[in-house]
């Protein structure tokens, strides 16, 4: 079982924001409770589907993704919002957010230029170490994602899903992140945790 004080005290020291819900219901009505007259990006995620918040969100602010618009417009707008909705692959209890992609408008836009960043994740993507936090995110994270996508990736087509560290043309691996400390770039950045599992 995750080390949640642990957690919580490395991401504060961190200079990252930390809150704790037992429900993504709470998380939720959180997230829209905080949000009022902003606009708003949303980076590709399960765990912000799995929370339902689009609708909620949309309803009084100007929300952008690329999974709900067009994809190339609206990753440009998502990437000049003044608030950033993500998760992360991975986060460690000593405090590091890991993350990893294809394309790149979640790093980017995770980094730099920002009021605020919420990396929303459920326990299942809490890991020790950072060097398990980083593993987690390729061989299971990434692997996922790629049989997410219908992909002929050797770790989507595995019978256990593994990171091959393949050169296959549909690889999504192609850049790894890893917040150490909250950027200079970004307000205030703020580790959302629910006790349940979401997203990969």
């Amino acid at each position: 079982m995750a080390d949640l004080e642990k957690l919580r005290r490395n991401l504060e020291s961190h200079g990252f924001g930390y809150r704790y819900f037992e429900t993504p219901e709470e998380a939720a009505d959180y997230l829209c409770a905080s949000l009022h007259g902003r606009t708003v990006g949303i980076g590709g995620s399960i765990t912000v589907e799995e929370l339902g918040v689009y609708p909620r969100l949309a309803e009084d602010n100007q929300v952008f993704w690329h999974w709900k618009q067009d994809p190339a417009q609206a990753r440009a707008q998502a990437g000049a919002a003044e608030v950033y909705l993500c998760s992360a692959n991975g986060v460690s209890e000593t405090g590091e957010i890991v993350n990893i992609d294809g394309t790149g408008n979640r790093l980017a836009a995770s980094m730099y230029g920002k009021k605020k960043v919420y990396i929303i994740i459920g326990v299942n993507k809490v890991e020790p170490t950072l060097e398990q936090a980083i593993r987690r995110a390729r061989d299971v994270a990434a692997p996922l994602n790629c049989r997410r996508f219908g992909l002929q990736t050797p770790c989507a087509l595995a019978e256990e899903p593994r990171c091959f560290d393949c050169s296959h043309p549909q690889r999504i691996c192609k850049g790894l992140l890893v917040f150490w400390r909250k950027m200079n770039g970004v307000d205030e950045c703020e580790v959302v945790l629910i006790n349940r599992k979401l997203g990969y």
